[in-house]
């Protein structure tokens, strides 16, 4: 009821955050300014000892590990203490109390299970927050919007949290250092199952991979099978976890593992290459820059409704840059841009001109050289998905954080350029007017999201060069796609 008594809405509470009320009424879902109400009733609140209240559930890997780190950060900036409650192998529940007074501030409630069981138990009602290690399916967000929960892949749905990376490893003593991703995926399938044809010894390979349950099994399957292609190894030894994985490999000489770049023991990984490219690891600015084929985002994925003002300030803390280094200290890739000086780019243009030919000529590297050597490099790329205009998860992840970047004036009065290639197939003249298309397209992206910038203070240019600079080979859609790119570069 309001103060006056003029206005009375009754109804089930669905949720209160500290400073609005949720209430389910006759005319559907309200959100009600608790500062002009008085709440009357068995379920109303304790407005003078609210405790915020939030429930995160899916990837286990990275609730135990990753999570615990965040909110310790975020307790010891904001003058809480941290205690930790273990219900059991799967729910901790982790408590924020003011640091002077000990009032309980905050229950910060985890469900670690899987990706599949985050999005179910946001669909149940039983979690606000999904922690995803692959994105959302079609069926789950159209389940999700049925259900009023939003549109799961708006970007205000969702965000990257952190970056993680699927590695083929081996043991240490395997005698196989790099592997192409042609044949790293007939590994997988089963139709190369002799070390011999990898140029190693006469012994089959046994191929260890993460559940198809878990969040890196299922990325595995969308990155792996990327056309659609042969089902992976029936005869595959499937984990629950990267930790297990690890183990097994570990013990067999002839065995391979898809796990995660956050775990791997005393295993080595093993390099993707190509006769196009040259040989990639899951380095940190490989990874942010996708340029590493097998990147895997962290996703969080939350409902369309209002969260309680500790647990907003949180969520805005784990994008902040004392928060990307507590992800690199957990072992993730965080997100904040580098930038690579044209000096420390060397393979990448010596590959360019080993692979020039008749479509791409002296002149036009030399052209592209004279372009960039002002310039360094941002790790800000922008990637597309599968035979599609449309941009991947991380990359639509990077245009909120660039614009978010260019809100905040963190490149005033500097030159940003975007820089599209291509791949190479059809010919170079029509690739580079794609390659530029896609430039264009992305700077107004950024400029679109970048709603508060003042974008007179720097300047914003657009190049293209095509199928001058290929990462990899074009006979696969993961060469391809690793070749159809804006890059962005900055003076």
């Amino acid at each position: 009821m309001s103060r006056d008594g003029d206005v009375e809405i009754s109804g089930n509470l669905l949720g209160f955050d500290g400073e609005f009320y949720r209430v389910d009424t006759i005319y559907g879902e309200l959100t009600v300014d608790g500062s002009g109400v008085d709440c009357a009733g068995p379920g109303c609140p304790d407005l003078t000892n609210y405790v915020a209240e939030v429930t995160f559930a899916g990837a286990s890997t990275v609730g135990r590990v990753l999570f615990p780190a965040l909110i310790e950060s975020f307790a010891q900036r904001g003058s809480y203490t941290l205690t930790r409650e273990v219900q059991n192998d799967n729910s901790v529940t982790l408590l924020l109390r003011d640091r002077d007074s000990g009032q309980l501030k905050g229950r910060f409630y985890f469900h670690l299970t899987d990706s599949s069981e985050g999005f179910a138990d946001l669909l149940a009602n039983q979690a606000d927050v999904v922690i995803a290690l692959r994105e959302v399916r079609e069926q789950e967000n159209n389940l999700a919007m049925d259900a009023g929960i939003g549109d799961l892949t708006n970007r205000r749905r969702s965000r990257v949290l952190a970056l993680d990376a699927l590695v083929p490893l081996v043991a240490a003593d395997n005698p196989i250092f790099s592997i192409t991703t042609p044949q790293l995926a007939e590994v997988l399938t089963g139709k190369i199952d002799n070390w011999m044809t990898l140029g190693g010894p006469d012994a089959p390979i046994a191929v260890h991979l993460l559940g198809q349950e878990t969040g890196l099994g299922q990325a595995t399957e969308d990155l792996v099978l990327i056309n659609g292609g042969p089902a992976l190894s029936a005869t595959a030894i499937r984990h629950s976890d990267p930790r297990t994985l690890v183990k097994a490999v570990e013990r067999d000489p002839f065995a391979i593992g898809i796990g995660s770049r956050t775990e791997i023991g005393v295993t080595r990984e093993v390099s993707l290459t190509g006769a196009c490219g040259f040989d990639l690891s899951a380095t940190r600015r490989a990874v942010k820059t996708e340029d590493y084929p097998l990147t895997a985002p962290v996703f969080l994925y939350m409902p369309a409704r209002r969260f309680p003002k500790l647990v907003r300030e949180f969520l805005i803390y784990a994008q902040s840059p004392s928060a990307q280094l507590v992800i690199r200290r957990a072992g993730y890739v965080d997100q904040l841009p580098e930038e690579i000086d044209i000096n420390e780019q060397g393979d990448r243009f010596a590959n360019a001109v080993l692979r020039a030919g008749e479509d791409v000529q002296l002149g036009d590297l030399q052209q592209m050289i004279r372009v960039l050597t002002p310039l360094k490099r941002l790790t800000t790329t922008f990637r597309f998905e599968p035979g599609s205009a449309r941009l991947d998860a991380q990359s639509r992840a990077n245009v909120s954080q660039l614009a978010q970047a260019l809100e905040r004036g963190l490149y005033d009065t500097r030159r940003l350029v975007f820089v599209g290639f291509s791949d190479g197939d059809g010919p170079a003249s029509t690739n580079r007017q794609i390659a530029k298309r896609r430039a264009t397209a992305v700077r107004t992206a950024v400029v679109e999201a970048a709603e508060t910038a003042n974008l007179t203070r720097l300047t914003l240019e657009t190049q293209a060069f095509g199928e001058a600079m290929p990462m990899a080979c074009d006979d696969s859609e993961w060469g391809r796609r690793a070749n159809r790119r804006v890059e962005v570069w900055v003076q």
